[in-house]
């Protein structure tokens, strides 16, 4: 069987969105102060199916502790509106948070799933961490990858994935009713778009992935992964219209060609810093959350490779 074109996924998407359909997606949204990251709880309200998008646990870099409370958050949301739990959805391997996903599916179920170009993320990180020597062979972590174009249900929701590479050769937007969750790909407007200078990222790649999203309808509505507060906002936003975006998105508004924002991203990446959970979010996160197996003495170890990154300066 052949795979659709991406022009036939994005236009499967478009009819999706402005077909009448007999629910909306509610949305609740969980903002996590401390990496400024969204999570999300979506869910069909006649059949109270839900998704988790892009959770969070809780982790101290400087005493390695982990704590479960971004996630309690999301469980007492799912518990006291009588949520079912399908899907545990990641839009990409997050470089600024340590999943929480599996302590979700230990508490309220759901599938775990991530994009199927997971692979080339862990192709890249897996030589850096030695992480193959310990792990779960053939993505057995997740327990679906999804190709560009994949479709799945929400109760009666119906969702479409997008492939959107750029920021990560894994990242992905789902597509849910007449909403759509972009991860890191796009920001408020007011921000821009996300860097694309992480092993796998380029930004060409990117500003393509972008103006895919852009030819969604006017008003379909985006939720992003992360809000940073730009000068002159005192406020935490996450959410846009593709209008929005179009008009007002200060990197990739309608107008600006492919050639000076490929300039403009690759000059700004290169000013930018290691993020601050880097080492400890990928090798956690490139195998769906889960940190290594406990040593002999029953305690987990990261690795912190030394050196392998430019200096901070």
């Amino acid at each position: 069987m052949n795979e659709p074109s991406r022009d036939s996924v994005l236009r499967r998407a478009i009819t999706q969105i402005n077909s009448p359909a007999p629910s909306k997606p509610v949305v609740e949204a969980f903002f996590d102060r401390d990496t400024s990251t969204i999570s999300y709880v979506v869910h069909d309200p006649v059949s109270r199916i839900a998704a988790v998008i892009d959770p969070v646990i809780g982790y101290d870099p400087a005493s390695g502790w982990m704590d479960s409370v971004p996630a309690d958050r999301i469980v007492a949301h799912v518990e006291k509106q009588g949520l079912h739990v399908a899907w545990l959805l990641e839009t990409h391997v997050h470089a600024d948070h340590l999943s929480g996903a599996p302590n979700l599916h230990d508490r309220i179920g759901g599938q775990i799933a991530i994009g199927e170009h997971i692979t080339a993320v862990q192709a890249s990180f897996g030589r850096l961490f030695g992480a193959d020597r310990d792990r779960a062979p053939d993505n057995q972590e997740f327990d679906r990858l999804f190709a560009d174009g994949d479709s799945f249900a929400i109760g009666g929701l119906d969702a479409t994935v997008l492939h959107v590479p750029g920021h990560t050769p894994a990242c992905v937007a789902y597509v849910i009713g007449d909403v759509a969750f972009v991860g890191d790909t796009m920001f408020m407007p007011d921000y821009g778009t996300a860097r694309a200078d992480f092993p796998g990222g380029n930004a060409r790649q990117l500003y393509r992935s972008l103006r895919r999203l852009l030819e969604l309808p006017g008003h379909t509505r985006l939720f992003m992964c992360h809000d940073y507060l730009p000068e002159g906002r005192d406020s935490h936003q996450w959410e846009a219209t593709v209008e929005a975006e179009r008009h007002g998105n200060i990197h990739a508004h309608d107008g600006i060609g492919e050639d000076d924002f490929v300039a403009m991203r690759e000059g700004r990446d290169a000013g930018l810093a290691v993020p601050r959970l880097l080492l400890p979010s990928i090798q956690v996160n490139m195998h769906a959350g889960r940190p290594p197996a406990p040593e002999d003495n029953g305690i987990c170890y990261l690795r912190i490779p030394l050196n392998a990154f430019a200096s901070p300066a």
